[in-house]
């Protein structure tokens, strides 16, 4: 297999690696390849990237090798964050949202035990928009980060205080963990929608 196809091929993983990014070995794992093969091929890339007609960047973070955009075009980026477009979350990150809003303040592993999947990338996400914090770490075993609500998400959901927040049907019992995400969500969802308007 040539150095082009094996550009391609981790220009993929990275990509789909997302945040976590890979390191040298991981990649040389995957694709069954010796390091000196994977170096020269991250080595192109960037190189690739480095020309003013790529928007994107191969980054590194300690050993970890990720997809970036470039810092020079921060602004359209910005733009993009703050445009109607970009206003609408995921119904991954709206679950997430609505648990956290409701239930704060709450570990990640608490999240999940309501959704019932990972949510790791939906907190990530509310992170990055500042819809939610962290309010300090739980005592005991490995202290995990507690998240809450933030000022910009009671302006994004234009609400004054977390009380303006409407109440949940009396009728969800503590044990439906399923159905009580499925409430959060259409009552965020609807909210949203109203903000959209």
């Amino acid at each position: 297999m040539e150095v082009q196809k094996y550009k391609a091929i981790v220009e993929g993983l990275l990509f789909a690696s997302g945040d976590e990014g890979m390191t040298k070995k991981q990649i040389a794992d995957v694709m069954d390849l010796d390091d000196e093969t994977v170096e020269l091929v991250l080595d192109e890339l960037k190189y690739d990237y480095d020309h003013e007609s790529r928007g994107i960047a191969i980054m590194q973070s300690k050993a970890y090798f990720h997809l970036t955009t470039k810092p020079e075009h921060a602004p359209y980026f910005q733009r993009l964050v703050e445009s109607p477009h970009a206003s609408r979350l995921s119904q991954a990150a709206l679950e997430t949202l609505a648990i956290i809003a409701y239930q704060q303040p709450i570990t990640r592993t608490e999240v999940e035990e309501v959704r019932g999947v990972k949510s790791e990338r939906p907190i990530q996400t509310l992170v990055t928009r500042n819809l939610i914090e962290e309010r300090g770490r739980r005592e005991g075993a490995g202290r995990p980060i507690l998240y809450g609500t933030t000022t910009d998400f009671l302006t994004y959901f234009g609400l004054t205080s977390i009380e303006e927040l409407p109440p949940l049907p009396e009728a969800v019992e503590q044990g439906d963990v399923e159905d009580e995400a499925d409430l959060f969500f259409e009552t965020f969802q609807g909210m949203e929608e109203e903000q959209s308007d």
